[in-house]
């Protein structure tokens, strides 16, 4: 297997926050707003300056997220508390996006699957479909000058489908970027990728969109989820998607787990000296505090580690 890279400097990293999104949808408990909004204000205080703010979808399919609009008014009347942070918020069609917009949305996001069955079973319409469904929408978007980021799922496998042709996957990353996406996740979204099956995956990718425009998205079904972004950061992706104590999954993808944990990537990317930007100390507190809200442990293997250690030092 070829696993030659570019050359990238060991610089900083990009961490998307995704657990007010995507982390949240998932999640059996649904946060009432001021805690939403509160979520959002403490990983901001933490460092974060790009935080998946909510989704403009059916609240029928996705009820967690039916407060989305109401939500991003409320961050966007006192701007001053989230100076310098971008509100990105999931848009899958016109409908969806107008309404993004009306609340305040300067950042949006598509959503599509490197999976047929995949893309029926998530959003009701073919890989093709989806596609023709962005384009007003990413028109409009270009008219009034906003990102749009692409998010493309089960690059490595699908659930309904197995495992996914690299070539598959880097075409339709490369129609994303063609029809007006700023930039790429490539997510896992069912946990099972390892550097085996994600270098190839990148290299595919690579060959037809910068590696600057793309970003990783690991879930950690079956653990891997850490080391696989250490595998795409020596690849030279600087961009990673992560959700605040590991939550979420994915309500298509039965057994798969939450994203990667913010704080596991923080204590990553640390300890290979490259630079977040975020205190790791005040993401745990802020881990702990929503896991709190919901009634659930964090999945943060640094979370429970520092929390042990700090229960110990207390003790002694």
């Amino acid at each position: 297997m070829n696993t030659s890279k570019p050359t990238v400097a060991r610089t900083a990293v990009r961490i998307v926050e995704v657990g007010p999104r995507d982390g949240l949808q998932n999640e059996p408990a649904n946060l009432p707003l001021d805690a939403k909004r509160e979520l959002i204000e403490r990983l901001a205080r933490a460092g974060l300056r790009e935080i998946e703010a909510g989704a403009f979808v059916s609240p029928k399919h996705i009820p967690q997220m039916a407060d989305s609009g109401p939500l991003l008014r409320l961050l966007r009347s006192e701007p001053e508390r989230l100076a310098g942070v971008r509100l990105p918020v999931l848009t899958p069609n016109l409908q969806g996006y107008t309404a993004a917009v009306e609340a305040g949305a300067d950042h949006v996001a598509v959503f599509a699957a490197a999976s047929e069955t995949f893309s029926q079973k998530n959003i009701n319409c073919s890989i093709d479909e989806s596609l023709r469904r962005f384009e007003p929408v990413l028109a409009a978007a270009r008219a009034a000058r906003i990102r749009v980021r692409g998010y493309l799922s089960c690059v490595v496998a699908c659930p309904y489908e197995g495992a996914i042709a690299p070539a598959t996957v880097a075409a339709l990353a490369a129609e994303l970027m063609n029809m007006g996406c700023s930039e790429i996740s490539l997510g896992d979204t069912i946990g099972v990728g390892t550097p085996g099956t994600v270098l190839p995956m990148l290299e595919a990718v690579a060959r037809l969109v910068p590696l600057k425009q793309l970003g990783g998205h690991f879930h950690d079904t079956y653990g891997m989820a850490v080391t696989n972004c250490y595998a795409a950061y020596e690849f030279g992706v600087r961009t990673f998607d992560a959700s605040v104590a590991g939550l979420g999954g994915c309500p298509y993808a039965p057994g798969a787990s939450g994203n990667v944990a913010t704080e596991d990537l923080v204590y990553l990317f640390e300890g290979l000296g490259a630079s977040t930007g975020v205190d790791l100390d005040a993401l745990v507190e802020c881990g702990s505090w929503v896991c709190a809200q919901l009634g659930r442990p964090s999945s943060s293997r640094v979370a429970a580690s520092r929390i042990a250690r700090r229960a110990g030092d207390a003790a002694a």
